[in-house]
């Protein structure tokens, strides 16, 4: 049962619409990097061409999603998301053709380009409307709500790699893949339809000054550096910890391990919203800061998959923390009319860090 505050939060007029529609299309947007990894490989046979299109998907993406929320801030979501959901879902039909096709590498990563470039970026904009939500009178609740939107998260990329991994363990990769596109374009376009809560687009208002159009300033360079640390923390992780427990000679440990880490971040994300904390966002992010290099120099530590589980109990607990007092942050440094790419800007940075660090790592 929510606590009191979720609930009071959820009840907001309009917030539940909203909310609920982004939290299932993030299950979807979690499940479609990796549910096209088992698409191609199921058709290929070799990881190689997997991994080259699954590596053009999250570039494109991670490129793709601030001009799109450019595009959001200026013009409103319920014009601009449509149409972007449109051309992910025909991206990624074209995609599953080509597969089906037996089409060249060359065209296979053209069209993983294609399908990343137009990811809806549900999260950033579910983060937008809770900032629009609770800016007059109840800016005090932006944490408990950047929380919420942490634990959706979390919980869509325990869900959808799970759906996506036992679709394509029963013989049905191109399933998977209908089925994380259907998803996401399902709640993205339900979101679209509220149109209530949707932040005022810029075109309709007054031109801000172009220092407030801005990102090019040291609190938003550093935030993007942060997100992009915790990208490579995301990217190392992916690699080290099955390298670790295969080298152990318990490669099913790794399950349970990333299961470890999953479930202490949503119970960690939910208890940090159950409350006020009279501590500065600076100072928590410094403090959860050094929990995690804690966590992560125990890793090194640790002599068994077991001891390696009790490890990232401790930083799977810190990082949605973390992700909560980025937005939190962003949310209080940049000006409203670009508040969507602030967010956008924030998860591209930790895409690029997880990205390079997964592909350093597996050279390690």
């Amino acid at each position: 049962m929510p606590s009191a505050n979720y609930r009071a939060l959820l009840r907001t007029p309009g917030a539940a619409a909203f909310f609920l529609p982004a939290s299932l299309g993030r299950v979807g947007v979690a499940m479609t990097g990796l549910s096209i990894v088992w698409l191609v490989h199921a058709r290929t046979g070799t990881f190689t061409a997997a991994g080259l299109v699954g590596g053009c998907f999250a570039l494109a993406e991670a490129l793709g999603a601030p001009q799109a929320a450019r595009l959001v801030d200026r013009f409103g979501q319920t014009r601009v998301l449509p149409p972007v959901l449109l051309a992910h879902a025909l991206a990624v039909a074209l995609l599953v053709s080509l597969v089906a096709a037996g089409a060249p590498d060359a065209l296979l990563a053209l069209g993983g380009a294609l399908a990343g470039a137009g990811v809806p970026q549900l999260g950033a904009l579910s983060a937008a409307r809770w900032s629009a939500l609770l800016r007059t009178g109840r800016a005090a609740e932006l944490p408990t709500a950047f929380a919420l939107e942490s634990v959706a998260n979390e919980a869509g990329y325990l869900l959808g790699p799970v759906l996506v991994s036992a679709l394509a363990a029963a013989g049905h990769p191109v399933a998977g893949t209908m089925l994380a596109t259907s998803l996401s374009v399902a709640g993205g376009l339900v979101l679209a339809a509220q149109r209530g809560s949707a932040p005022p687009p810029t075109a309709d208002g007054p031109a801000p000054a172009r220092e407030d159009r801005s990102l090019l300033r040291g609190e938003v360079l550093l935030l993007m550096g942060l997100n992009l640390a915790i990208g490579v923390f995301f990217g190392a992780m992916q690699v080290a910890v099955p390298a670790f427990v295969v080298a152990h000679g318990a490669p099913g440990a790794a399950t349970p391990v990333f299961a470890v880490t999953g479930c202490s971040g949503l119970l960690a994300g939910w208890l940090y919203g159950l409350r006020r904390w009279r501590a500065a966002p600076r100072v928590q992010l410094t403090t959860a800061s050094g929990v995690l290099t804690l966590g992560t120099l125990l890793m090194l530590v640790v002599g068994s998959p077991f001891g390696l589980g009790l490890a990232v109990v401790l930083t799977g607990a810190t990082v949605p923390v973390l992700l909560v007092l980025f937005s939190v942050l962003a949310q209080s440094t940049v000006h409203r009319s670009v508040l969507t790419q602030a967010f956008s800007w924030l998860g591209s940075a930790s895409a690029a860090g997880s990205a390079a660090a997964a592909a350093v790592s597996g050279r390690a």
